[in-house]
């Protein structure tokens, strides 16, 4: 009969920590076979018991663990129960020098009593104290705002093939300016980045979903999506902007730069996160009931001049793509040729061209990421640039991405490496049902062509805001940062991002 102990076993002392379980089990195929298991904080320990002096014990831990499940035995003459644990940890490839995760399955039969229920109750202890342990060394937890942040500028990044975010843009808008803010961020920045969409907005993560050239989805269909895109471990190309702030703060986005109606409703809306996705429909129709105008001054560098669209419809650009698997072809869709994708884990096909170095007072040199766009903040632009007559503006909104949020397809022209920023303002003037229309139409990306004279939709290379109210908000990734002038500039191709 198998032996359970609710007190400390001294088997169960491991560096010195008492195991939270203790017990002797029979293998599952062998009952003359038996085991001492013990589970600490972070390790399933496994020993087999014999009369040998060298008996064999296999420790597991914790972090390779993905489940523990318990059940009642196939035969029903059979009052034992059984209990599984699943691992995947990393182990040696059989005739090769590298080592993989490879599933492994730890079976024990429970027998304690001729009871089946109570030998079922004893395997599913087992199995919940398992899963419990095991859940307390899963992928960290973000506990307060900027923690993000701070993880992965300290964090070792070999360990890891890929870093993969389970909530909303502001999350990964802290996961990114994190990367750029480390002595060595062109490595950094080529950590493959996936989303998985958790919050009120998931505006990234219907991008890459509409990438995919999916129909449309929301909520647990698109969780499901971009689940089935990590698991595909494609990687692409992700542009960043670069964000100069009155401070001389420098930020980088991935996704937006909204300021006046759009980052009223996205920081007023914050009231109604409780609600979900429709949070943002809510404070729509709050802030049209109390229609805001705000001044400023709005200057851009175009792209190019058959780039300009204004009150028109948009042209996608083919995506381009890399991946961290061998060589792999991807098939051919309708609207996309074939492409060969090759690359090493290692290797780095996007190319940052804009870069200069710096020796700083430790005599260590650190390598800049130049925006050479830009002129200074207190300069004024360049001829080059063109410069908006209007300074009433209803919203200004530089998009990076197609999505808004999961029900916004904001930019139906935009794709993540396209290497422009997709500038759209609408000036004042426009009534409040027109306005209430053009977000009914973005629904299905069709404001475009809703042909209103008030909205305006430039591509461009980088923008310069200049606010004139003394208050005001201004958001970037859907995140509220400081108030006053600023001016952008896109990167192309500098991040990567695990896509479909």
């Amino acid at each position: 009969m198998e032996k359970d102990v609710s007190e400390p076993d001294p088997c169960c002392l491991r560096n010195g920590a008492v195991g939270v379980l203790y017990g002797e089990f029979s293998d599952s195929q062998n009952e003359s076979v038996r085991y001492s298991v013990s589970l600490s904080e972070s390790a399933l320990t496994i020993q087999s018991i014999s009369s040998s002096p060298g008996r064999t014990k296999v420790v597991f831990n914790l972090t390779d663990c993905v489940g523990c499940r318990a059940y009642r035995a196939p035969d029903s003459g059979d009052v034992g129960a059984y209990f599984t644990a699943y691992f995947y940890p990393f182990k040696r490839r059989w005739m090769s020098a590298g080592v993989a995760r490879q599933r492994v399955e730890q079976c024990f039969r429970v027998a304690l009593v001729q009871d089946p229920i109570a030998n079922l109750q004893e395997a599913e202890r087992w199995a919940r104290a398992i899963r419990d342990a095991s859940a307390l060394q899963a992928p960290r937890r973000i506990e307060a705002k900027n923690h993000a942040r701070e993880l992965v500028r300290k964090a070792d990044l070999t360990q890891w093939d890929a870093l993969v975010i389970m909530s909303g843009d502001g999350l990964l808008f802290e996961v990114i300016n994190g990367l750029m803010e480390r002595e060595d961020w062109q490595q950094a920045i080529q950590t493959p980045l996936g989303i998985l969409p958790g919050g009120s907005g998931n505006a990234l993560a219907a991008s890459v979903h509409h990438y995919s050239q999916a129909p449309p989805a929301w909520n647990e269909e698109l969780l499901l999506s971009c689940s089935f895109m990590l698991c595909k471990g494609l990687v692409g190309s992700l542009d960043l902007v670069s964000i100069h702030l009155s401070s001389r703060q420098r930020i980088f986005s991935f996704l937006s730069i909204a300021w006046g109606f759009v980052a009223d409703v996205d920081v007023e809306s914050e009231k109604y996160r409780h609600v979900g996705a429709i949070r943002f429909l809510m404070g729509t129709l709050v802030r049209l009931a109390t229609l805001r105008v705000y001044q400023g001054r709005l200057s851009f560098l175009p792209a190019d001049e058959s780039s300009k669209i204004q009150k028109g419809n948009s042209t996608s650009s083919p995506l381009s793509f890399c991946s961290s698997l061998p060589c792999r072809l991807i098939p051919k869709s309708p609207n996309q040729n074939s492409l060969l994708r090759c690359s090493s884990t290692n290797s780095n096909q996007n190319t940052i061209s804009q870069t200069s170095t710096e020796t700083q007072s430790d005599g260590n040199t650190k390598v800049l990421l130049l925006d050479s766009l830009l002129p200074s903040l207190d300069q004024p632009v360049p001829e080059s640039w063109t410069v908006v007559k209007e300074e009433d503006f209803v919203l200004v909104l530089a998009m990076s991405q197609s999505h808004l949020a999961e029900d916004l397809y904001s930019a139906p022209g935009a794709v993540a490496d396209d290497g422009v920023i997709h500038l759209f303002y609408v000036t004042a003037g426009i009534s409040r049902p027109t306005l209430l229309r053009l977000f009914l139409a973005m629904e299905k990306g069709g404001h475009l062509d809703y042909g209103c004279p008030y909205l305006v939709y430039e591509k461009v290379k980088a923008f310069r805001l200049e606010p004139l109210n003394p208050q005001g908000m201004i958001t970037v990734d859907g995140e509220p940062v400081e108030y006053g002038p600023l001016q952008a500039q896109v990167h192309p191709r500098i991040a990567r991002l695990i896509s479909g």
